[in-house]
């Protein structure tokens, strides 16, 4: 008699070669997880899912910009004289480039940044900070000077960085005047100047929608370079968001076409396995650190393009939920078969509003996977840029 399984869901991560600009990606995606399947016995499975970290497609696409490439783009949309830059995270890695750029087409930059934190939980300040001082973040504006005089030197919990002297210092050094202001409003930019860079990632399209209608000459992030200038790298769609430093000089953006990328991956996969497995590409994970309070998710999507069985939300029971309560008067086998019977019987249609299905997490099928994977691969030196995910879709009745 088969034994019943006893492993379900299983990440793993792929070790690569260093993919360069002009790699056939897709085929060495395959080769890499072929490879690794017969080193470490595994099998490739229908439903299997592979995941590319979007940094690689990027390199291979050779899609990176100059900082001069940035300058030429925000002088030629914003005038080249005072810009105003609203609302951008705390990144040496993500912002500081890009910010360089940016200074590069004006002769002054009003940075306005949100506090106590920026859009994905970096801290300028703690809230118990705002709260002692007696300032409504919703309402009050400051100056540097009087941010200083409040809060004096504050340094990022894990970069030790202090943000509003590395950004002055990055705007100085590129040649413009720098000036930094704390507000929650988006309006308050418009005391300062009327062509403004908004550089919020997930609430953009209601922060420019906003200024536009106040009469800002407004350009989002994502619409800096989502063309090419002087035949650079571009996104039509996000521009420089999801951008991160390639060196002092360059960025390379969030990667395009991705689509026929992971298409061309599954029908590799399908012709030298036989087996249909599921492909995305992947960005940051979203979800929170509890301690640093940060979101991750930096990037515009978690996953910008995904092959078609990933389209969708889980639709699961709680299985605890059943124990508790329906099958409450079962033990043993007795509740095993009805709870496997339960699954079987769920219907196709969405479960959303089932109390057996209350507690699941109602995130996209996208976004669970590319946490995942990005979990799984690291941001250091693992060298997994390629992610493995074997029995995601399976359930408790799978194998048993």
């Amino acid at each position: 008699m088969k034994a019943e399984r006893r492993v379900g869901t299983v990440s793993r991560g792929i070790r690569c070669p260093i993919f360069r600009e002009g790699d056939n990606l897709a085929e060495q995606v395959v080769e890499s997880v072929l490879e690794a399947a017969e080193s470490d016995g595994f099998e490739i499975l229908d439903r299997d899912v592979i995941g590319i970290t979007e940094s690689v497609v990027a390199r291979c696409q050779g899609n990176y910009a100059s900082v001069n490439d940035i300058a030429e783009d925000v002088k030629n949309k914003l005038g080249g004289e005072t810009i105003g830059i609203v609302w951008p995270i705390l990144s040496r890695n993500r912002f500081s480039i890009c910010l360089k750029g940016m200074a590069m087409g004006a002769k002054k930059v009003v940075v306005m940044l949100s506090y106590p934190s920026d859009e994905v939980g970096n801290a300028l300040l703690t809230i118990d900070q705002v709260v002692d001082a007696g300032i409504n973040p919703y309402s009050d504006v400051l100056d540097e000077k009087k941010y200083r005089e409040l809060f004096g030197v504050n340094k990022h919990q894990f970069t030790g960085v202090d943000y509003v002297e590395f950004y002055s210092e990055i705007i100085r050094e590129a040649g413009a005047e720098a000036e930094i202001v704390f507000s929650n409003k988006p309006e308050t930019i418009l005391e300062y100047t009327n062509n403004v860079i908004n550089c919020d990632i997930h609430t953009r399209f209601r922060t420019r929608n906003k200024l536009k209608d106040l009469g800002a000459n407004v350009y989002g992030m994502d619409e800096i370079l989502n063309a090419p200038v002087n035949g650079s790298g571009f996104n039509e769609e996000y521009g420089l968001l999801g951008t991160n430093k390639s060196t002092d000089d360059r960025v390379k953006l969030f990667p395009r076409d991705c689509q026929p990328f992971v298409d061309e991956v599954q029908a590799i996969m399908k012709k030298k396995t036989g087996k249909q497995v599921e492909v995305l590409v992947y960005g940051d994970g979203a979800f929170k650190d509890p301690v640093g309070k940060i979101w991750e998710l930096a990037d515009p999507v978690v996953s910008p393009a995904y092959t078609e069985g990933l389209n969708g939300t889980p639709n699961e029971l709680k299985l605890k939920y059943l124990a508790d309560n329906e099958y409450s008067d079962l033990t043993g086998d007795e509740l095993k078969e009805a709870i496997k019977q339960a699954i079987s019987d769920k219907p196709e249609e969405s479960l959303v509003g089932n109390m057996a299905s209350e507690g699941t997490t109602p995130r996209r099928l996208t976004d669970l996977i590319g946490s995942l994977c990005d979990l799984t691969s690291g941001s250091g030196d693992k060298g997994t840029p390629v992610i493995h995910i074997q029995g995601y879709f399976d359930n408790y009745t799978t194998g048993m």
